[in-house]
C-alpha cells in the first residue's frame, strides 16, 4: 500500500524556514509561459543489478514474504500459479496504458513472469477510482491492493470480512488494485509499479532496504533490479504456493545462487534485522499527513534517538536524519543542514542510495537559492538531475530543473535559465499533472529569493552523488 508519506510535496513542504520572499517586479514577465511545453516521458533503460550478497537477499526475501506491513506473520507462501492476466477498468488516465505496457514488459523480461494485459475479466483487475471515494475507505492510502475481489464496489461490501485477508491465502487467484483516476501521471505510474509488484510478489515493506520499492520511504518510485530479483525468486520453479517459511528458507540459497550468481553462494540467510515498531510509529507520525508541527518535530527527534540507540548505519538512520532535517528547517536550520549532510554520508555507502542523496541535494539547493548562493544551488542541481532522470522521478527532476533555472537567472544566464525552465515544465506535466499545480510550483520556487545574509552551506564540489 502506497502511503502519503510525502503528502506535503517534494520541496516547499520542507522550506517552511525559508524567509518570506522579496519578489521582484519583473518576475511575472519571465515566468509567463503559455501554453506549457509538451509533456516529457521516460524511455526504457536497464535496471541496475542488485549489489548485495545473496545471504542478505535471502533474509530480505523471507521478511518481505512472510510478514505484513503491520508486523503480522504469514504462515504460508502464496503466489499466482501459471500465467497471469491484467486488465484496467474505470476512467483510465491517458498515460496509464503506456506505463502499464512498459511495466509488464519489464516483468516478463527481468522477473521472468508470464504476465499479459487482456480485456475483460483478468486475474489482476486494476480499477481507477475517484480519490475521494478511495480515501473514504482508506484515508491514508494513495493506492492499494486486495485479494479475492475484482472491483471497488465488491471491496466496499466485504472490506471487513476474512475474504480480503491476505493471511488466509495459500494461492492467489484474483487480486484487485485501486488507483486514483484524478492524480498525476507519475503517481499513477508509481502506483502501478508498487501495487502490481505486491499483487504478484511480497506484501511487506522494509525500511532498511535502500535499493527497493518495497520500502515506505518512497524514495524509489519504479521497480529496481533488487525488486525484479525478488519477484523472479517468487515465481521460480523451486517454490510453490502453500510452502512454509522453513521450506522456503531451505531452498532459497540454491535458488538465489542460480538466478543471481554474482551474489555468491550462502548456506543460510543472514541474521534477522527487525525494525522496532516504536521507530516505525515515530517516523510515520513525523512524516505523515496529519499532526501539529510540534508533534511531528518531536516524533522526528524520537525516531532519530531510536536510530542512534540501535546503532544503525543503514537506510533507517539515513531516513531518520532526513526526516529530522526536513522538519527542523523552520526553527533549527543549522541542525537541519547538519542532519542532511550526515544522511548523505550514509546514503552514499548504500546500494541504491543515489536517489536519496538527490532528494537531499534538492533540499540543500533550495536553501542555497534562498540565501543567494546561486553557484552552489546550480552545483547541487547539476549533480542530482542525472540521478533523478535515471530513477525516472519526474517530480523531483522538474523541481531540480526549476531551482536550477532560478539560480541561473540570478547568475545572469537568462538563455540557460529559460531553457532549464522549459525543460522543467515538460517534466512537471508528468510529475505533477495538473497545470495549476505545475504553475504553482514554478512560482513558489521563483519566490525563493534572498532576504537575509547568506548561510554557509557545506557543498562538496568534487563529490558526485550520481
Amino acid at each position: 500500500m502506497r502511503q502519503w508519506l510525502f503528502a506535503a510535496g517534494l520541496l516547499l513542504s520542507a522550506c517552511g524556514g525559508v524567509p518570506e520572499a522579496e519578489v521582484a517586479m519583473e518576475r511575472p514577465h519571465w515566468l509567463v509561459i503559455d501554453p506549457l511545453p509538451e509533456m516529457k516521458v521516460f524511455s526504457d533503460r536497464a535496471a541496475t543489478r542488485p549489489q548485495r550478497p545473496n545471504a542478505e537477499i535471502a533474509r530480505d526475501f523471507l521478511e518481505l514474504t512472510f510478514q505484513m506491513e503491520s508486523g503480522r506473520r504469514l504462515e504460508r507462501f502464496s503466489r499466482f500459479e501459471g500465467p497471469i492476466t491484467v486488465s484496467m477498468t474505470g476512467p483510465v488516465p491517458a498515460t496509464a496504458e503506456a506505463d502499464l505496457a512498459r511495466l509488464l514488459a519489464r516483468l516478463r523480461r527481468e522477473a521472468r513472469i508470464d504476465i499479459q494485459e487482456t480485456e475483460g475479466p483478468a486475474a489482476i483487475s486494476i480499477e481507477f477510482v475517484e480519490r475521494r471515494r478511495m480515501q473514504a475507505l482508506v484515508p491514508t492510502a494513495a493506492c492499494f491492493v486486495v485479494p479475492r475481489v475484482s472491483s471497488f464496489e465488491a471491496y466496499r461490501r466485504v472490506r471487513r470480512e476474512a475474504q480480503v485477508d491476505w493471511a488466509t491465502l495459500e494461492e492467489r487467484e484474483q487480486v484487485a488494485i485501486f488507483i486514483p483516476a484524478d492524480t498525476s501521471p507519475q503517481e499513477v505510474r508509481d502506483c502501478l509499479h508498487e501495487e502490481l509488484a505486491q499483487a504478484v510478489g511480497p506484501l511487506n515493506d522494509l525500511y532498511r532496504l535502500s535499493d527497493s520499492v518495497f520500502n515506505d520511504d518512497n524514495f524509489h518510485t519504479v521497480l529496481t533490479g533488487f525488486d525484479m530479483l525478488i519477484l523472479r525468486a517468487t515465481h521460480a520453479p523451486e517454490l510453490r504456493s502453500g510452502m512454509t517459511r522453513a521450506e522456503v528458507a531451505a531452498v532459497l540459497p540454491n535458488l538465489l545462487a542460480r538466478i543471481n550468481p554474482k551474489g555468491g553462494r550462502a548456506t543460510a540467510p543472514a541474521p534477522e534485522d527487525p525494525t522496532p515498531r516504536p521507530w516505525i510509529e515515530a517516523i510515520e507520525e513525523a512524516l505523515g499527513p496529519t499532526g501539529s508541527d510540534r508533534r511531528r518535530h518531536a516524533a522526528a527527534l524520537r525516531a532519530l534517538s531510536i536510530a542512534r540507540a540501535e546503532g544503525w548505519q543503514d537506510a533507517r538512520m539515513g531516513f531518520s536524519l532526513f526526516g529530522f532535517g526536513r522538519l527542523g528547517l523552520a526553527d533549527e536550520l543549522d541542525l537541519s543542514v547538519a542532519a542532511f549532510i550526515e544522511a548523505v554520508r550514509i546514503y552514499l555507502t548504500l546500494p541504491g542510495g543515489e536517489i536519496h542523496t538527490a532528494h537531499i541535494d534538492m533540499q540543500m539547493a533550495a536553501l542555497a537559492l534562498s540565501s543567494g548562493q546561486a553557484p552552489e544551488a546550480i552545483l547541487l542541481c547539476n549533480r542530482a538531475i542525472p540521478v533523478a532522470s535515471r530513477a525516472e522521478n519526474a517530480a523531483l527532476l522538474a523541481t531540480l530543473l526549476m531551482i536550477r533555472s532560478e539560480a541561473l537567472r540570478l547568475s545572469g544566464h537568462a538563455a540557460e535559465a529559460r531553457a532549464s525552465r522549459l525543460d522543467s515544465l515538460a517534466w512537471a506535466r508528468y510529475g505533477f499533472g495538473d497545470e495549476a499545480e505545475v504553475r504553482s510550483r514554478m512560482s513558489e520556487i521563483a519566490a525563493l529569493t534572498p532576504s537575509r545574509p547568506s548561510l554557509a552551506l557545506a557543498v562538496t564540489h568534487d563529490g558526485d552523488s550520481g
